[in-house]
């Protein structure tokens, strides 16, 4: 990576234009400034297939599509693959540059005037044997530059319809998000473009991500176009030609000492909660670690981090996010000796501002491990400022300052303080993987030779601060900024323990304290836990990710099957409920009517990989014949399925697990009531004694009780 670097990167202040609104987060066609932090091509499975194609269409190779459509949202990498794909066209003809040259002046027009939505280029001088190659490339095609008074649907469907009939010379890439497919396919169908329609809809079909979605590189039915969709695959997941994910080389770079002040020689000294992030991330165990807990968070929540989701994390993990005018802003080692001499000023002024007491605890949580689980609870600062009222607190003593700057650093909590694009999925991951929710029979590491249990930390912390950070302070693993805070706060639980304090109102106090005390817990719990990727249902996420990510023989998609049929299944058979429609509810027992027919079995679906990604989601199908349905395999599912088995109880599964379940129920009953074969071992459970009809050599029989009526 480093050769590839044209001047000696400065972390962590360079750091800050990865971020997303940033010029190092957006890339531009054409330009070498934005858009790839550290330089080096992030490489991807598309990645390889558009170099095969550029290799094939230069050496004029039959039966190559020519029409490239990259579908995904923003910040997915599709114009750094259009702009990697014509430098290796180049390459291939042996250009000599001439080619992306032609192509960055018609992306560069002059100061004041849009760039164009289409390019196109005549590339025969190029080509030996002066073959004809013509290519056009849009960048965006939800823009209509050089086409106002059009809309963005009608000059796609225009464009691929003259692709089409044009000669084998005409080649198209196109950068496109699926809202303008959407619309495209419903310009179609309102104008009556049935050509139109069925391209589309077998466009958007290719880019689904239902287990029947057909071949998209090249699109079944027509050879000469290829479609890729950008948002299927994890950038947390290596790439079948290389050794390491996107991800894992993005971070590695952002952690290279060689950009990074020496240890202890930055503005900030040897407490940079930022410099102190790079050492612990510079460790491959920690960094491994981070790589997990945000692939978990992938399989969770069914969201992909982008290209550019994940440079916005790395430069806010690394380098802070700070509201304008909170100290320095150019360098993130100077803003963290702005806030030292702030805490240093607000511990010795008669009268402290509230940005010097909330000094410390916002250096405290800019380590890595603080903003990832971000998340605190805000009103908690009504709790301690009433309590320092009921108890007459003196605000000028020490334990008066941390409270004070405790509540004033929760008030904030209040106000945004996340990057604006990942605030979103920064608040789902704390939700679902907290190290804060992490089970207390869980083991940590917290050095090469111990372990401890969360148990036994929690159960210290719940006594007191003082024995919780004797317990761990032992290990060396929390930083100095840490262990300075959580020195306060032990000042603090010790003023709360006094006699003296709880008698002016013993419930305040105590109210008080557990607050004091689960916030230094918190804190300890997430510090360690994020090093050794101990969060929330970390067992259970670290098994499903086994499932979607490495079951190649289907051995572990095997058991999940075998499970779920018990969840579908009610004893030795299915039942379908006839006095009732789904999502309507069920009448009184003595009043219903159950079909009930022969278990209904769940089996391994094996999606096609064939001419597309490999599928982000697993799938299970249900029934067999015409009732047959394909079912997701959710996160919610799987874990559902592993309480289960743990001893929870069905009555406490999660509406998102009864939903599905319902759905593919409803979805297998209608076929079922139709199907004689399956109707011929089927009986009818009417009411509550126990009645039942079913068939019998010359007709119907009820039986009830065991005896025949």
């Amino acid at each position: 990576m480093e050769e590839n670097v044209t001047h000696e990167s400065r972390f962590p202040e360079d750091l800050l234009d990865w971020s997303g609104h940033h010029s190092g987060g957006v890339k531009r066609l054409f330009d070498s400034n934005s858009g790839r932090p550290g330089k080096e091509l992030l490489r991807t499975n598309l990645i390889s297939r558009l170099e095969d194609w550029s290799r094939r269409i230069a050496s004029g190779q039959a039966n190559t599509p020519r029409i490239l459509l990259l579908v995904g949202g923003p910040g997915n990498g599709k114009t750094e693959a259009i702009e990697h794909t014509i430098r290796r066209i180049d390459d291939e003809l042996v250009a000599e540059g001439r080619l992306v040259d032609l192509l960055s002046i018609a992306f560069h027009p002059l100061l004041g005037k849009p760039v164009p939505r289409s390019i196109c280029v005549d590339a025969s001088g190029f080509f030996p044997n002066a073959s004809l190659f013509e290519i056009q490339i849009i960048q965006d095609a939800s823009t209509i530059a050089g086409h106002e008074g059009r809309n963005a649907p009608e000059l796609l469907i225009e464009e691929l319809s003259v692709l089409l009939d044009s000669p084998p010379s005409a080649h198209y890439l196109c950068c496109v998000n699926r809202g303008v497919l959407d619309d495209a396919l419903i310009y179609a169908i309102d104008q009556g473009l049935d050509n139109a329609r069925i391209l589309l809809e077998a466009i958007t079909r290719s880019v689904s991500l239902s287990s029947s979605a057909p071949s998209c590189w090249p699109l079944e039915n027509f050879p000469s176009i290829a479609i890729w969709p950008m948002d299927a695959e994890s950038l947390m997941i290596t790439p079948d030609d290389d050794s390491r994910s996107p991800a894992a080389k993005l971070l590695e770079h952002a952690v290279n000492a060689r950009y990074w002040p020496a240890p202890g020689t930055c503005a900030a000294g040897s407490g940079c909660p930022f410099c102190h992030s790079q050492m612990l991330l510079a460790n491959e165990g920690c960094r491994v670690s981070l790589l997990k807990m945000l692939r978990w968070y992938e399989l969770a929540s069914g969201k992909r981090w982008s290209f550019r989701d994940l440079f916005t994390l790395v430069s806010y993990l690394l380098a802070g996010q700070r509201p304008d005018g909170d100290g320095q802003q150019g360098s993130p080692c100077k803003w963290a000796a702005y806030m030292f001499e702030q805490d240093r000023l607000g511990q010795v002024a008669p009268i402290p501002r509230k940005h010097q007491l909330s000094a410390i605890f916002k250096i405290a949580m800019s380590g890595y491990q603080h903003a990832l689980f971000h998340a605190w609870n805000a009103e908690a600062s009504m709790v301690l400022r009433q309590g320092m009222k009921d108890l007459g607190m003196d605000k000028g003593s020490s334990e008066g300052r941390t409270l004070l700057g405790l509540q004033h650093f929760l008030a904030e909590r209040k106000d945004p303080y996340l990057p604006a694009t990942i605030a979103t999925l920064l608040d789902d991951l704390v939700h679902l993987l907290d190290p804060a929710l992490a089970s207390p029979d869980h083991e940590v590491l917290v050095s090469a030779r111990n372990k401890i249990m969360l148990a036994d930390l929690d159960l210290r912390f719940s006594r007191s601060l003082a024995g919780g950070i004797d317990f761990i302070q032992k290990y060396k693993v929390l930083s100095s900024v840490e262990l300075d805070l959580l020195g306060r706060l032990v000042k603090v639980d010790n003023f709360l323990s006094s006699s003296q304090t709880r008698r002016k109102s013993p419930a305040s106090a105590s109210r008080m304290q557990r607050l004091i005390r689960d916030f230094s817990c918190r804190l300890v719990r997430r510090s360690i836990c994020s090093r050794s990727a101990v969060v929330a249902d970390a067992d259970i996420l670290e098994e499903f990710r086994q499932v979607v990510d490495h079951d190649e023989n289907g051995q572990r998609l095997f058991e999940v099957a075998r499970q779920v049929k018990n969840l579908l299944n009610k004893g030795a058979g299915f039942e379908v409920s006839l006095t009732t429609t789904f999502g309507q509810p069920l009448p009184p027992r003595q009043r219903q009517a159950t079909l009930v027919v022969p278990v209904r079995q769940v089996r391994m679906l094996p999606v096609s990989t064939a001419g597309r990604p490999r599928s982000p989601i697993a799938y299970l199908a249900v029934g067999s014949g015409k009732s047959s349905q394909p079912i997701p395999l959710t996160y919610d599912l799987f874990k559902a399925v592993k309480e289960l088995d743990r001893g929870l109880s069905q009555a406490s599964l999660p509406g998102a697990v009864v939903t599905l379940l319902d759905t593919t129920k409803a979805m297998l009953s209608g076929p079922i009531v139709r199907d004689l074969e399956t109707l011929s071992d089927a009986r009818i459970r009417i009411g509550i004694d126990g009645t039942e009809i079913g068939s019998s050599w010359n007709g119907f029989v009820a039986s009830g009780l065991g005896e025949t009526l």
